[in-house]
């Protein structure tokens, strides 16, 4: 007997009318609304990652200062120019400080430096990677030289 009255209990309160009318004191109407339907090409946020790496310049001014290891390097632009692509983090919390370029006969040595931004003083850092790149000049075309990381001693 139990078990039928709760049975019932619980068919009556999962049990309600959605577009017609119910008898008793409880009962409101509210109209109904047509679904919110949003189209792919209308702003639909996403997952994906960005089609590239975030291209930045070095801002000379951060704070604690350290060599960090370039992934990828390409000349472009004849070789007179080189390409560096890296994993960082969010700015104003990880910008690109400076690059060293010193080069030889033999080889050209990019060292790659980040810190802090000022602007970074009083705030929470998310930690998340994020790909970055930057181009530079080279004194003369890099031929057969070898790229070398500096960050890698």
């Amino acid at each position: 007997m139990t078990t039928t009255l709760l049975a019932g209990l619980v068919l009556a309160a999962g049990c309600g009318t959605q577009g017609g009318s119910s008898a008793g004191p409880a009962a409101t109407s509210t109209p109904e609304r047509p679904p919110v339907v949003s189209s792919p090409a209308a702003g639909t946020p996403s997952t994906a990652p960005p089609s590239g790496p975030e291209t930045v310049k070095p801002e000379g001014d951060a704070v604690n200062v350290r060599e960090v290891r370039w992934t990828k390097a390409e000349p472009v632009s004849g070789g007179r120019k080189v390409r560096l692509t890296w994993w960082s983090g969010v700015a104003p919390c990880t910008v690109l400080d400076r690059v060293s370029v010193k080069e030889t006969a033999k080889n050209v040595t990019i060292t790659l430096y980040e810190g802090s931004s000022p602007k970074a003083r009083d705030m929470s850092c998310i930690m998340i990677a994020v790909e970055k790149t930057t181009t530079v000049d080279l004194d003369k075309a890099l031929g057969k030289r070898k790229l070398v990381d500096g960050a890698k001693r």
